[in-house]
């Protein structure tokens, strides 16, 4: 007699007798210890496909979560009520302001898109746009340029932490204490700078107050300002190139600039896409060192988007017309980052 699994259960066989009895004996036992051994791997294939101890974890998984859950709700409260109260609501407010007439003493009065056309003739309002874009364009060229080199210096040449700690430092300074050492070393009488400049070409040069210097003299600061951390953005992103790759171009007899051109610029693709990014969004929103060293003058010549912005909420208490600008401007830094992203193709990695 043979013992068959099916299921949960054995089940006795008579096998015929003689040679076909015995062969019939073998394979039924083989069989049989193979379905054992199937349904000891996986105990889905037991009775109705279920497996008890699976079935206790799983209750047991749902009610910790349930038991936890409330704990979660009071941990992330703060920061959404933070976020509610400091974004959600203020942003919902500026666009609902943007259609209205609003000059603070009186209450808002709807004028529909009567803010809109008025800006879409006001002289000043493009100029301020131009100006904001030349301020723009001279960040990101240079901002990038000089923070890829400065990156692929600290990882070709040197591991210093030190080094690395140092050009990081300007980032940590607060852009008002920033602005305010760079209208010290630009003055035209007693600046450092000017001072070398009069030893080494005769004479000073007027960086802050003349039109032609204001905007490319806001744009080093700023350049200034924040390469570091962006440096220190694309520092990680080289870190994530294998060396094998370097190795492989050096055997091929490539130079160093051939391999940062051909190598390390295309591999690092995704990282700059973000540095140029947000270098784009922190150039259009420039305020303070606007605000501390030039105030939009001369004759206008710095006056950037978000200065006249300004002018216009806080001076003269327009802030309909200046929730309009803002909103205007919100949606043209929306516009211009998922274009950038799309271009460049920020989601692809020549690594994979």
């Amino acid at each position: 007699m043979v013992v068959t699994s099916q299921g949960n259960h054995t089940t006795p066989v008579t096998p015929p007798s003689g040679a076909a009895g015995a062969e019939a004996t073998t394979a039924a036992s083989s069989s049989g210890i193979r379905r054992i051994r199937e349904n000891a791997k996986n105990p889905k294939n037991g009775k109705n496909g279920k497996n008890p101890k699976k079935r206790v974890a799983a209750t047991r998984s749902a009610a910790a979560r349930r038991r936890d859950l409330p704990v979660a709700l009071m941990l992330i409260l703060p920061s959404v009520v933070g976020f509610a109260v400091f974004y959600a609501y203020p942003t919902l407010r500026g666009i609902y302001l943007g259609f209205t007439d609003f000059h603070v003493l009186t209450p808002p009065n709807w004028v529909g898109l009567a803010n809109f056309r008025e800006m879409f003739g006001d002289d000043v309002f493009w100029h301020s746009l131009l100006v904001t874009v030349y301020f723009v364009v001279l960040s990101v060229v240079f901002g990038t340029l000089i923070s890829l080199v400065t990156a692929v210096i600290l990882h070709r040449v040197t591991s210093s932490s030190t080094l690395r700690g140092v050009i990081l430092m300007p980032f940590l300074i607060s852009n008002v204490i920033a602005a305010l050492v760079w209208q010290w070393m630009l003055d035209p009488h007693l600046g450092v700078i000017n001072i070398v400049l009069d030893h080494v070409i005769g004479h000073s040069i007027l960086f802050l107050g003349s039109g032609p210097w204001a905007i490319p003299s806001l744009a080093a600061i700023s350049v200034w300002k924040w390469m570091g951390y962006y440096a220190l953005l694309i520092f990680a992103g080289l870190q994530t190139i294998p060396s094998t790759i370097y190795e492989a171009g050096r055997v091929d007899g490539a130079t160093e600039f051939q391999m940062f051109r051909r190598l390390t610029v295309p591999l690092l693709r995704p990282i700059l896409v973000m540095v140029v990014v947000l270098t784009v969004i922190n150039a259009f929103q420039v305020f303070d060192i606007v605000a501390v060293t030039t105030k939009g003058g001369p004759a206008n010549a710095s006056n950037v988007l978000q200065m006249y912005i300004y002018d216009k909420a806080f001076r003269q208490f327009d802030f309909g017309y200046a929730a309009t600008m803002s909103l205007a401007l919100f949606v043209l830094l929306i516009t211009v980052t998922f274009t950038q992203l799309r271009l460049a193709r920020a989601d692809e990695s020549d690594l994979n």
